[in-house]
């Protein structure tokens, strides 16, 4: 397998409701050693923070065009704690409802997540954010940027 690493976050702007966009990197190693990168980001008018924090691990798995063996850091406990801590493992066998018996918030893109993480073996780690990471705080421009571009 290619083993790959990805960076993500995701902004929102006037939280919840408000503009929004996600940022991620692609990074992966050939077989040469050659290092090769891929920038993603989309902004949307109206959404929240954790919606776009979830968008751009999505789109970062979805472009991987083969299975691979994947480190995604991302800054949000949201997405982390969900599979590190097994929330959605529990979600799934309630039925999608949470701890608090409420329905699960994001459905959609949780069920979108974890079709593009099936056909990878994918590792989360938690960095945190706004605090000096390099590809943490690329990311985060990219995702203000495209928040920022969808601003009125």
């Amino acid at each position: 397998m290619t083993k790959v690493t990805i960076f993500t976050d995701g902004a929102a702007r006037g939280n919840p409701d408000g503009p929004g966009g996600y940022g991620a990197v692609i990074r992966f190693v050939d077989s040469k050693g050659g290092v090769h990168e891929k920038e993603l980001s989309q902004g949307y008018k109206k959404t929240t923070n954790n919606r776009m924090e979830l968008m751009g691990v999505i789109a970062a798995l979805e472009a991987l065009t083969r299975p691979c063996e994947v480190d995604l850091y991302t800054d949000s406990q949201y997405v982390v704690n969900a599979f590190e801590k097994h929330w959605i493992d529990s979600w799934l066998k309630k039925g999608w409802v949470n701890a608090s018996k409420q329905p699960v918030k994001n459905r959609d893109l949780w069920e979108r997540l974890l079709a593009a993480k099936a056909p990878h073996s994918v590792h989360f780690h938690w960095v945190k954010g706004h605090a000096g990471h390099p590809e943490n705080e690329r990311c985060d421009r990219l995702a203000t940027q495209a928040a920022d571009a969808m601003k009125d």
